[in-house]
């Protein structure tokens, strides 16, 4: 990270692939580690456990198991307890890998505050708005917003592999749209009486 156009790169993909975490905790890292193997993604030695054999099974095991359960009515919602704490340390890790390597204070910092703050911003969004579907449709809407969820996870994903260029634009622009749904869905709840 010696100059700011080399710092900018990174930085978008690390933010799209955070954002995909927000989504689905898995999917992000298991494209990571697949881009990887076929040699579309760099990825630090340190991180080479993400593209190894073991690591892609893991994955893969995580992410179809992450994606059936938030299928289920009333286990998605269960699950976003556990998700969203896992959601903003894979969204740290994604923007760590995305740096490649990430000696210092500063890669460190973004990471946590950058990579983990837009995954658990997402996250949050994406918890509102089940608990808000779940609520209106008694779970029955819930497979709409995790089909939802599913696509924006892939997406965000693939725009940060093979379009790096403008993940920072998308990532950014998706930022502030959830940011502003969070803020509605803060301010729809009743006043206690």
């Amino acid at each position: 990270m010696n100059t700011l156009p080399e710092s900018v790169l990174p930085i978008g993909v690390g933010l799209c692939l955070s954002a995909a975490c927000g989504f689905r905790t898995f999917l992000p890292l298991l494209a990571v580690g697949i881009a990887s193997r076929f040699g579309v993604f760099s990825l630090h030695e340190q991180y080479g456990w993400i593209g190894s054999t073991g690591g892609l099974l893991l994955l893969l095991t995580a992410t179809v198991t992450e994606i059936v359960a938030y299928f289920v009515p009333f286990v998605d919602n269960a699950s976003d307890v556990i998700a969203t704490p896992l959601a903003i340390g894979a969204g740290t890790l994604m923007m760590l890998a995305s740096f490649g390597d990430n000696s210092g204070v500063i890669p460190w910092a973004l990471a946590i505050i950058l990579g983990g703050g837009t995954s658990g911003i997402v996250q949050a969004a994406t918890v509102k708005l089940r608990a808000l579907s779940t609520g209106t449709t008694a779970g029955a809407g819930n497979a709409v917003v995790a089909g939802g969820e599913l696509v924006g996870a892939s997406t965000f994903s693939l725009v940060a592999l093979f379009l790096p260029v403008i993940a920072l634009v998308v990532s950014l622009i998706f930022l502030a749209i959830a940011v502003r749904v969070l803020m509605r869905l803060g301010r729809s709840r009743p006043e206690p009486r």
